[in-house]
């Protein structure tokens, strides 16, 4: 049955903001405090996908989560309204109301590790949410993404879902931006590679500067979860050097597609003996495996980090042909740009690269890669996956017009205190789960249909014992 790659890229929140919360992220870091556009960071992302989707890719949407988290403000001691608990926490720990407030779910990419049905023992497709539990903004948000996925994933003949492994150190697991696959077509047998930047119980090499947010025990826990055959499956060690240079996900240093691999030369430990085993593996597969290999003289890893060089999409069009998706700054960086060129000449190994501006989400650390989750579908799957997630000039326009409606062109981290914030992130979402067809699939959906309908999300009737918003 004939299979395609579909890419679900996250649509950006509209509490988008600088809060510089990911340590081991240079970018993040770098512009912690600028003043942030979430309306401009959401249109970049939405037309990313529709001009991808206009030139015959695959393409999906998952909408943000529900921020700021008031499940995290009231467990972690504030009480009151959820209005109150968002004053509190703004005169009491201003930190912990950013860390509730991030945006972060966009970069999908962190979502989940996501199996193929040609790779699995039930010919399904396997989705393991990440516990991101490096991370306080971040591991909050496994709960949310499961109930997205399995509300666009709906039907159980085709996908199969498991828990997030348990948010310990020895089981950090940040999903598919530490993993790729190989394969001669998408609709065959492929070989699975997980990349870890450190395991808690075999020792070896670590960074020093930065934390390894992957460890080796979570990729095989969940390689076994997914039932991956040993002789389908690679785990190789991110570099530790490059992990303190700000290679804090693999998917800043490689990305892979099919049968390609592009990636640094300062990539991996070992890295020799890595594409030795990935090309063994792939060739049982039938696949021919190319190895294109940046060399530091050309770029340098600082250079690949500030430009997200490697953050890239790589993609197979229709026609065959292989296609790099990049952001701009890989084009602004003079000698990025100039190894581009290199790339799309004859014998270069890609044939186009379309450049995109995706400034407000690269601010933050995230490129054209950490907004999408693949997911190989055949035909069968593809026609059981909720319909209103796709791309088109429907789903665009109903897309575009809702920013217009609900984003704001500025947020500042003391913009973060106003509770109208949370009012108008609900709103927003409120609308946008009809738009895609998603039914309640957020906590104060639920909350309101079991505890009383609010006549605004700040003055919510009481039942049941519990008033959820009145002020």
């Amino acid at each position: 049955m004939k299979a395609q790659e579909a890419n679900f890229d996250g649509l950006v929140g509209p509490t988008h903001g600088y809060s510089g919360l990911s340590f081991g992220n240079v970018a993040s870091q770098t512009n912690a405090a600028r003043v942030a556009n979430p309306r401009s960071a959401a249109k970049q992302g939405l037309r990313k996908m529709k001009a991808l989707a206009d030139l015959g890719f695959l393409q999906g949407v998952l909408p943000p989560h529900e921020r700021p988290s008031v499940r995290l403000l009231r467990s972690l001691g504030f009480s009151g309204s959820d209005h109150q608990m968002i004053v509190q926490a703004a005169a009491q720990a201003p930190e912990l109301l950013a860390a509730a407030s991030s945006a972060s779910s966009m970069w999908v990419a962190n979502a989940a590790t996501v199996s193929p049905s040609p790779d699995t023992p039930d010919a399904r497709v396997h989705f393991t949410p990440a516990n991101l539990s490096s991370k306080l903004h971040r591991a909050i948000e496994a709960p949310t993404t499961a109930r997205i996925l399995r509300a666009v994933f709906a039907d159980p003949r085709h996908f199969a879902f498991h828990e997030p492994l348990a948010g310990a150190p020895a089981l950090g697991d940040e999903g598919a931006a530490n993993h790729t696959r190989f394969c001669a077509e998408y609709g065959a047998a492929g070989v699975e590679f997980f990349v870890y930047g450190r395991s808690e119980y075999k020792g070896g090499a670590q960074p020093v500067r930065f934390p390894a947010r992957q460890t080796r025990e979570a990729s095989a826990a969940v390689a076994r979860l997914h039932g991956l055959r040993a002789d389908a499956t690679v785990l190789a060690q991110q570099h530790p050097e490059v992990i303190d240079a700000g290679v804090f996900h693999n998917d800043v240093i490689a990305v892979g597609n099919r049968d390609v691999l592009f990636c640094h030369q300062d990539a991996f430990l070992e890295q020799q003996a890595v594409y030795a085993e990935l090309r063994d593996k792939t060739a049982r597969l039938g696949a021919r495996l190319r190895v294109i290999e940046v060399p530091r003289s050309a770029v340098s890893v600082q250079d690949a980090v500030s430009s997200y060089l490697f953050n890239s999409q790589l993609l197979t069009g229709a026609d065959g042909k292989t296609v790099l998706v990049v952001p701009k700054e890989c084009r602004d960086n003079p000698r990025v740009g100039a190894y581009l060129d290199t790339l799309t000449a004859p014998a270069g190994g890609i044939d186009e690269v379309l450049v995109f501006d995706l400034r407000e989400s690269m601010r933050n650390g995230g490129g054209p890669a950490c907004l999408r989750l693949r997911v190989a579908l055949n035909e069968a799957e593809r026609a059981a996956v909720n319909p209103l997630i796709w791309i088109n000039d429907t789903r665009f326009a109903a897309l575009d017009a809702w920013i217009d409606r609900h984003y704001r062109d500025r947020l500042t981290d003391a913009d973060l205190a106003d509770p109208a914030l949370l009012d108008e992130s609900r709103t927003a979402l409120d609308q946008l789960t009809g738009i895609l067809g998603l039914g309640s699939v957020y906590e104060f959906q639920t909350e309101r249909q079991t505890h009383g309908a609010a006549d605004t999300w700040g003055n919510t009737s009481t039942k049941g014992g519990r008033a959820y918003h009145a002020d």
